[in-house]
């Protein structure tokens, strides 16, 4: 359908509400009937909006609904039907599109509409139409609450949303460009003025009772001073001061300048007499397209201006690309207009501004608004404070809003919606608007506390420090310039928005200053986010009240009343276990790992008294965790089933602390919360260093801001043009970075600023561009590479670098610095290599590094030497690839076939046959060809089969042999092969040397940590280290593991220097920046070296003693305790020694038999289920510094458990 021929439908609607003869508008009988018609049409138009567009074409606004609104006033049904239909006819388009459309057709269609609003903004504008509405809007709010219905309501909003929208039509931009000119929007504002709407609009916001129209009057407030000026609306009417006539003089000099520059280069190109011969020229020295001289065809008066791109298309930016435009225009008024405008200003500050202000906040923290209603808050604040700014400034017109409150809701809104263009990239440019209106007001509030600081009244001057002191303190306050800065995207933001952002900036910077120069030394919040755990709550009420027994003899006066209880229990074969479950199913803790839990869990029933439920558990964590009989074998007797609780009674079972301060919620708590990882922000204090916080903001993406702004210098003002000199020169000046510039494009700038025949206008630019090439081409004479060093942005580093010698940081970094060769150990490496190279089946650096005992070298500083010293063409000759020996002999594969059947039966198949084979080849390649033979069926015949290790806390006291069972244990592991990964055997071996270099110092280092109260520390991070040589031995592979401190005690140890350096010796990678937060475990170190690094944190008295026994002695039985320990100790040091004698292959099957059956025969068989508790075990290690010798030894039950099933 044509739009342009109206549907008949709608053109006999339009025809019945009547006709206007000269000036009086004659109404039909159906004229309200008609009305509601039209409204009804409204509601049903299609996207395209094809009834408004038919209604706007025939003009019915302006030939009908305005005379019925003027002439028919007293008909109220009518008039209230006509009110209603403008209402609809007038809202915004972008209201009716939902968006601006992007397809032609509907950009179309959206403005026709545009086009149809605008003309119906120049109808309103008549004193007549306002002057019906104001004089109905005055007899309304006559009314009081009481009298007031629910229509009259409706009408009050419906003629404030009438006015909202026509003045919310955007101008047209080709008819408003003229300043000092009466435009439409112009002509509006003078029309509500004459008929005195803007007498009501302030009662509006002065009136308490009237505070439900808050947002409507300051959205038709914000809208009537659009595009206005504060500061010179301020100024209208006072004459024009002497600073305006000097920046205008300015101005007009520079234009002179310029116009004088080009008569005079016209001049030049201009000779005394006409040529008629034109010229072509050959230019030496500048390549044509071919191999010739260029030929250039014109004057030589143009040579200068000759450029390759002349003639060239210029390239087209995408418009994803494409910078982002201004949307914001300011014009100059008529002056009558501003008049009205400036006394409209000053009443509403004297009269409305604070309560105003006030009931708006509270609607938006209430969530009383709608969407992005706060904008209006922060436009009005931004405006009306810089206007009482810049008119007569009086803080109290403005108290409202200047608070330490009203700076943090506009950073909350200034991050969120930062955070917002982040993330929703389709409203990216909207959510930037929202934006820069928030940095406004945030930049607002920030000149009046300036401003405030040079205010004579004291009390005004102490309101103003209190202001700073806070804001200056909070961190975020501090970081919200250069979270600005970092993530400045000009595809979105506007220029005018970086304009704000720097001079904001300078204005936060330079009150910075004067604080802090003024206080001495400032004191400044500190954030730091960490990781912890939160603290169980304990299950039972008793036990978190602490009404529990908690030594040894108070648990021993309790155990006859616990042992009657479970002689009576214990006879009942029956006991129901469906009411107990001992493990929790929506833990994030596999049920395997839960044993030590409910092994608590069943401690703590025994200590309250709770003697059923204990063996109820105790039964239930038997029938889930048959394995190893931790909780009892299947066919326990009534009496051992008491003697074990006996034990788990008395037995220092490892559990989660809970805090000292226990509130009385937490005591009523009976629910166990689970143990969850949260993000904890500590906050501490630290004194504020000014040049510290400036080098934030010495990166390359802040200074590509600065000059970014900097290349309109001709369009800046001199302010602006004085921010930016004045950051560049802090930078350059203060910080000594001036080589933060030395980059290409901001030199062509420094070029262009000095060839300006106006450059006499920006002294200030002149001089700091004139510093920055001074100190440029000084630095190029000591640095001829700094010529190269301009076509790139450089950071810190670089800079340093630049300015103090190449390899400068690596210099001062110790543990970069590699050792000088002396000629003694270069020949002593010539021999080794020419020794050891020819050498079949052995790696040539390995050897090398076997053999050369000088100063600590890796495997990389002996291959890159070797090629220094030409006895190797390239690194790539020692690229190790995994075995020397790819194919298999029949010899080869006859030994393989020997060793398997030779150690079919050990625990380690796959480890011996490593040991034994002659050529040596990885795990991998071993398994494989085990595989083709068709000796295995499935890999996991091989996997390293693991036996229920003795807890050491049965280990006897006074025991020696145990550091040589260690040190055993560690030199055999010396030799065992490395891991079957062949990028990890480079990595390793260049760790493994490292390590072996500085064992002594990590020994010393160690032993000083332990005198300084770290042991607990030190054994989490030893039991760490095995564990992760435990797993990469087992899986075959290695990844980097976390180092995840659980508790506080070893989460400041992780923060210790000196700790932190033990680590780097031990070769544990430190977070990298911004993307980690641990310290975490190579992949390339081995089980080997792991396990030789955490020998090495062994306490020296520590392994020598032996923990003590998990049960207390009881006074009535130490004779026959004494002989039972003696017998126990003898077991576990023959156990413990077997186990390392199979580790090492070692073991004959006889005497793994004979020490079997002592230990079934010797030791308690609870005691030892108790003591092989994985959970327990890391628990103990995790949580309380341990009285045990050496874990390193300690190997997880978890391996145990899967061997079992796989078997």
């Amino acid at each position: 359908m044509d739009l342009h021929m109206m549907n008949c439908e709608l053109l006999a609607t339009c025809s019945a509400l009547g006709y206007l003869e000269g000036d009086t508008y004659h109404k039909e009988p159906d004229c309200l009937e008609s009305v509601k018609d039209l409204i009804r049409y409204l509601r049903y138009e299609d996207e395209t909006r094809d009834v408004r567009q038919q209604l706007g074409a025939a003009q019915i606004l302006q030939s009908d609904l305005l005379p019925i609104l003027t002439q028919h006033r007293q008909d109220k049904p009518l008039f209230d039907a006509v009110i209603r239909l403008m209402v609809n006819l007038t809202q915004p388009a972008l209201l009716c599109f939902g968006n601006l459309p992007k397809e032609p057709s509907f950009r179309h269609h959206f403005l026709q509409v545009l086009t149809y609003l605008q003309a119906y903004k120049e109808a309103f504008a008549s004193e007549k139409a306002f002057g019906v509405l104001s004089e109905t809007l005055y007899e309304l709010l006559q009314l009081g609450w009481e009298e007031r219905q629910e229509e009259d309501n409706l009408l009050i909003e419906r003629i404030l949303l009438l006015v909202r929208n026509i003045l919310h039509v955007p101008a047209d931009l080709d008819q408003e460009k003229i300043d000092d000119d009466a435009s439409a929007h112009d002509q509006l504002l003078w029309a509500i003025h004459l008929s005195g709407l803007d007498d009501l609009l302030l009662f509006l916001a002065s009136s308490s009772a009237e505070q439900q129209w808050s947002l409507h009057v300051l959205e038709i407030v914000s809208l009537m001073f659009r595009d206005q000026n504060p500061e010179q609306l301020a100024g209208v009417g006072q004459g024009r001061l002497a600073q305006e006539r000097s920046a205008d003089v300015a101005e007009l000099e520079v234009l002179r300048q310029r116009e004088m520059a080009e008569k005079k280069t016209r001049a030049l190109q201009r000779g005394n007499r006409h040529s008629r011969f034109g010229g072509s020229y050959i230019v030496q020295g500048l390549k044509s397209i071919g191999e010739r001289d260029l030929i250039f065809h014109k004057g030589l008066h143009n040579l200068r201006n000759y450029s390759s791109d002349l003639g060239k298309q210029p390239k087209k930016v995408p418009k994803r690309r494409q910078a982002a435009r201004e949307l914001s225009i300011q014009r100059r008024s008529a002056l009558n207009v501003r008049l009205f405008l400036r006394d409209f200003c000053s009443e509403f500050l004297e009269n409305c501004y604070n309560r105003l202000m006030g009931s708006v906040k509270d609607h938006l923290l209430r969530e009383k608004a709608q969407q992005h209603d706060e904008t209006y808050y922060m436009w009005a604040l931004a405006f009306f404070m810089a206007f009482n700014r810049a008119a007569s400034f009086r803080p109290g017109l403005v108290s409202e809003t200047l608070s330490v409150r009203t700076f943090h809701f506009i950073e909350q809104n200034l991050t969120n919606y930062y955070e917002m263009m982040l993330t929703d990239r389709k409203e990216a440019a909207s959510w930037a608007r929202r934006m820069h209106l928030a940095l406004k007001a945030y930049q607002e509030l920030l000149a009046t506390v300036n401003e405030m600081d040079i205010s004579p009244d004291e009390a005004v001057r102490e309101s103003s420090r209190i202001i700073k002191n806070n804001i200056f303190y909070v961190m975020e306050y501090r970081e919200l310039f250069l979270a600005l800065f970092r993530k400045f995207d000009e595809r979105c933001q506007p220029r005018s928005f970086l304009r704000d952002l720097v001079e904001t900036t300078h204005l936060f910077l330079k009150m910075l200053e004067r604080f802090c120069r003024s206080r001495g030394k400032l004191v400044v919040q500190n954030k730091r986010k960490k990781r912890r755990k939160k603290k169980k709550k304990v299950l039972d009420q008793a036990i978190v009240s602490g009404n529990v027994p908690s030594s040894p003899e108070e648990v021993e006066a309790v155990w006859p009343a616990l042992a009657e209880q479970l002689q009576c229990c214990a006879q009942n074969s029956e006991l129901s276990m469906d009411s107990m479950v001992p493990f929790d199913a929506a833990s994030e803790v596999p049920v395997e790992e839960q044993r030590a839990e409910a092994m608590v869990r069943i401690q703590d029933c025994l200590l309250a008294g709770q003697a059923p439920q204990a063996l109820t558990l105790l039964r239930s964590a038997r029938e889930v965790w048959p394995e190893g009989d931790v909780f009892g074998s299947q066919d326990i007797s009534p009496e051992e089933e008491i003697q074990l609780l006996k034990q788990i009674l008395s037995a220092p079972l490892p559990r989660q602390q809970g805090p000292e301060e226990c509130g009385a919620e937490e005591e009523e708590e009976e629910e166990e919360e689970e143990e969850e990882e949260l993000q904890v922000v500590q906050v501490s204090e630290k004194e504020f260093n000014f040049l510290d916080y400036l080098k934030r903001f010495a990166c390359s993406t802040v200074v590509r801001a600065y000059v970014l702004l900097l290349r309109s210098y001709q369009q800046n003002s001199a302010h602006t043009n004085h921010c930016i000199v004045k950051m560049l020169h802090r930078l350059a000046h203060d910080l000594k970075m001036e080589a933060l510039l030395f980059q290409l494009s901001v030199f062509c700038l420094f070029n262009r600023l000095l060839s300006d025949p106006a450059a006499g206008a920006y002294k200030e630019l002149v001089t700091f561009a004139k510093y920055i090439l001074g100190k440029f081409f000084a630095l190029a004479a000591v640095n001829q590479k700094a010529f190269v060093e301009l076509l790139f942005w450089k950071n810190t580093a670089v800079i340093r670098e630049m300015t103090e010698g190449y390899g400068s940081l690596e210099d001062r970094s110790s543990s970069r610095r590699a050792p000088t060769w002396s000629p003694e150990e270069e020949a002593h490496l010539r021999e080794l290599y020419l020794t050891h190279k020819d050498v079949e089946g052995q790696d040539v650096v390995e050897a090398i590094l076997t053999h050369l005992n000088t100063v600590p070298r890796t495997r990389k500083q002996i291959i890159h030497h070797l090629v220094q010293l030409g006895l190797a063409d390239s690194v790539k000759d020692f690229q190790r690839k995994g075995t020397h020996v790819v194919l298999w002999t029949g010899d080869q594969e006859l030994e393989l076939q020997r060793l398997f059947e030779e150690f079919r039966d050990s625990d380690d198949v796959l480890g011996h046959i490593m040991k034994n084979i002659t050529a040596k080849r990885s795990r991998a390649r071993i398994v494989d060809k085990l595989l083709a033979l068709g000796l295995v069926a499935e890999r996991r015949e091989l996997y390293k089969k693991r036996r229920k290790k003795l807890a050491s806390s049965i280990l006897p006291n006074g025991a020696e042999s145990l550091k040589d069972f260690c040190q055993e244990d560690l030199e055999e592991e010396e030799n065992l092969p490395e891991e079957d990964s062949e990028e990890e055997e480079e990595g390793g071996s260049e760790a493994e040397q490292v390590q072996g270099s500085l064992v002594l110092s990590t020994e010393n280092l160690g032993q000083s940590l332990h005198q300084e109260g770290f042991s607990t520390p030190l054994l989490w991070l030893q039991n760490c280290l095995i564990r992760a040589a435990d797993d990469r031995e087992e899986d075959g592979c290695s990844q980097a593991v976390p180092l995840v401190p659980l508790t506080e005690e070893n989460e400041e140890a992780m923060e210790n220097e000196q700790f932190q350096q033990l680590l780097h010796k031990l070769g544990i990678r430190p977070p990298a920046s911004g993307q980690e937060t641990f310290w975490r475990i190579p992949a390339k170190l081995s089980p080997t070296q792991l396990r030789r690094v955490a020998a090495s944190l062994s306490q020296p008295e520590e392994e020598q003693k032996l923990q003590p026994e998990l049960q207390p002695e009881v006074p009535g039985e130490q004779g026959s305790d004494e002989e039972h320990c003696k017998e126990h100790r003898a077991q576990a040091l023959r156990a413990l020694l077997l186990a390392h004698k199979k580790k090492a292959g070692l073991a004959s099957p006889e005497e793994e038999d004979a020490v079997s059956r002592e230990h079934l025969k010797a030791a308690p068989k609870k005691r030892q289920l108790l003591d092989s508790d994985e959970e327990q075990e890391e628990d103990e290690g995790r949580n309380r510094a341990p009285e045990s010798g050496a874990p390193g030894i300690q190997k997880k039950k978890r391996y145990q458990i899967e061997d079992d099933e796989d078997d």
